[in-house]
């Protein structure tokens, strides 16, 4: 997954909760990017015929875009739970994020055959946790009190 990709998937994940056009703002934030930034590569995606920017209404994925962001928010999906539910890393989200950019198709496609993925993917994928619904991860203990 490249970075275009991960705007793909993060205006994917804006656009459904604002229930309509991503702003650049909370492109920007959900990124970690400044909003020059955010711009300049929703101007490339505009470009590719992926996304539609209207100036102060937002950004809307076309269809071609809406396939890719789907694709790319299925392999964050895999990548998290491959990390939480096979590896058991405590920071999944985290290490996600980072991996997200250097796992290609291949590779994640091979993590898909571990995890077992739900035929409901990226569906399952839920913008307030940042997390897959079908994540099995165990409930870390509670510092014992002194």
């Amino acid at each position: 997954m490249n970075t275009a990709d991960q705007y793909l998937k993060t205006i994917y994940v804006v656009q459904k909760q604002e229930d309509g056009p991503a702003s650049t703002g909370s492109i920007a934030d959900a990124l970690g990017v400044s909003p020059a930034s955010a711009n300049e590569m929703i101007g490339k995606l505009e470009e590719r015929g992926l996304a539609e920017h209207e100036k102060y209404k937002g950004v809307r994925l076309t269809d071609d875009g809406i396939v890719k962001a789907r694709d790319a928010l299925q392999t964050y999906c895999i990548i998290e739970r491959f990390l939480a539910n096979v590896l058991a890393v405590e920071e999944f989200r985290e290490e996600a994020h980072e991996l997200e950019a250097v796992i290609d198709d291949t590779v994640a496609d091979r993590l898909d055959t571990i995890i077992d993925r739900q035929p409901e993917c990226p569906d399952c994928f839920d913008p307030e946790t940042d997390a897959c619904a079908c994540l099995e991860v165990a409930a870390v203990p509670a510092e014992p009190e002194q």
